[in-house]
């Protein structure tokens, strides 16, 4: 017998047989793995993928991969999988206790706003089996509708945005797209930065190195990124900047930085990697990077919305850390 088909003899239940789901409006556009996710709650994602891989799954009679987006009124085919049981499912919980329920921010019937602690992705992948979005669907698995509006990358804390239906995740992407949200960010850089606000236009070009692992460059032929940078406190050797988002592309703020010559504090992929060990010594364990405020519209009712995340208290820390050291130099 083949891992696959003990696998499937594991998961099978004789109290199931295959079922047939026709997409609706709230699962249009969706990737069918993660539709699966949804649909089959406690299920680990590595057999999601196996029964993709078997063809056990298929779509209007078709077989599929796991890129393939549900339009509506597709047919899914489900073979039949184990859920009543948890506790069968090896490395499952009966019971997914709440992660990020007191880091809600905002929540109302089409919106979920967290506070996002940095060390978590927002999804899985990459050798993260469960990020911020798998984590919050097993939480509340009565949710038809749950999917993420944007992303920060794993070290980034602060606002982050999930849609709880399709039609708030469509005007929230449009919002986006024409430029009508205002995300601002807190950072600490490494060096002294003089100017009050300056406004950087560079092309960023993404690449994939060997391991798989993805980085930015600057580089001509890349796509335009736009950030206006406000100087918030000096700190000697080290500057605390405020950004304005004007476009959101993969790894913007970390990117331009880097290449302007201000590091951020504790960026292990593209900052200062002497500074950061000395960093670490005095207390700095993450990157100084925060989603600190994001303003914009609400997608259904029109509603005026300022999200905040304050900063995080390891980072509170560490400026006062700073503070203390130019005030003990100027006594």
């Amino acid at each position: 017998m083949t891992n696959l088909s003990k696998a499937s003899q594991q998961l099978a239940d004789k109290n199931y047989s295959v079922t047939m789901q026709t997409v609706g409006e709230d699962s249009a556009g969706q990737r069918v793995d993660n539709f699966l996710a949804k649909t089959l709650k406690g299920v680990p994602k590595s057999h999601i993928y196996r029964i993709l891989r078997s063809g056990e799954v298929r779509v209007n009679s078709k077989r599929i991969d796991a890129s393939y987006k549900l339009l509506l009124d597709d047919v899914v085919r489900i073979p039949p999988v184990r859920m009543a049981d948890r506790q069968s499912v090896p490395g499952a919980q009966a019971v997914t206790p709440p992660r990020f329920g007191k880091h809600i921010i905002f929540e109302d019937e089409a919106l979920l706003v967290i506070d996002k602690p940095a060390g978590f992705a927002v999804h899985g992948g990459s050798g993260i089996s469960r990020g911020v979005i798998e984590q919050l669907r097993l939480e509340r698995p009565q949710a038809k509708f749950l999917e993420l509006v944007h992303r920060l990358d794993r070290e980034t804390s602060g606002v982050l945005m999930l849609a709880k239906k399709r039609a708030a995740l469509v005007q929230l992407h449009d919002a986006i797209r024409n430029n009508q949200t205002d995300k601002r960010y807190l950072m600490l850089v490494h060096g002294n930065w003089t100017e009050k606000k300056k406004r950087v236009n560079l092309p960023l070009h993404k690449y994939v190195l060997p391991s798989g692992e993805r980085r930015v460059s600057v580089q001509e032929d890349g796509q335009a990124s736009e950030t206006v940078f406000f100087l918030r406190k000096s700190y000697g050797e080290f500057s605390l900047l405020e950004a304005q988002l004007v476009t959101g592309r993969t790894h913007q703020l970390r990117v331009q930085l880097a290449h302007l010559g201000f590091p951020i504090a504790g960026d292990d992929k593209y900052g200062d990697f002497s500074v950061n060990r000395a960093m670490q010594k005095r207390g700095l364990k993450r990157m100084f990077l925060h989603s600190a405020e994001t303003s914009l519209r609400h997608p259904l009712s029109g509603e005026k919305l300022k999200l905040i995340a304050p900063l995080p208290a390891e980072l509170e820390k560490f400026l006062q850390q700073l503070e203390s050291k130019i005030h003990a130099q100027t006594v």
